[in-house]
């Protein structure tokens, strides 16, 4: 029998644990700068990394962060959602979606707003068709 739980990871050691699974979506990031990329997102920009647990091993991993803007209001950011791509298409990244729209519900935010690169057309098919999410902009970006 599978036992699913979820945790917040803040230690050093349980955000290295995360690297394998979040590795699959940020694939430019190398343990190291992960790591420190965490724990200063954590410090500094009220960021919350889960893990979705199957039998105490990472499956699906998630990071946000709370936000206010003048466009949203109080909302939450999902800056990261990823499942290990031999675990896809269980329920482990709807589990923890849903897991944070609850949260952020129950903290009194207005919304929940992502990012998904254009070219991942099944991650926006999970987010329009699965969690009823609204394709509502384009994210632009320029790298200086």
């Amino acid at each position: 029998m599978k036992m699913i739980t979820i945790k917040e990871l803040s230690s050093k050691d349980e955000i290295l644990l995360a690297f394998p699974v979040m590795k699959q979506l940020r694939k430019h990031l190398d343990e190291s700068t992960y790591v420190k990329l965490v724990l200063d997102a954590q410090a500094n920009d009220q960021y919350k990394l889960l893990a979705l647990l199957e039998n105490s091993e990472i499956v699906s991993v998630i990071g946000y962060q709370p936000m206010i803007t003048l466009y949203y209001g109080r909302f939450i950011w999902v800056c990261d959602l990823v499942t290990d791509e031999h675990k896809r298409s269980k329920g482990y990244g709807e589990q923890l979606l849903s897991y944070v729209q609850k949260w952020a519900s129950e903290n009194d935010y207005e919304s929940i707003a992502l990012s998904s690169g254009l070219q991942r057309k099944n991650a926006h098919r999970f987010y329009e068709e699965n969690m009823k999410y609204d394709k509502v902009s384009y994210v632009f970006k320029k790298t200086l």
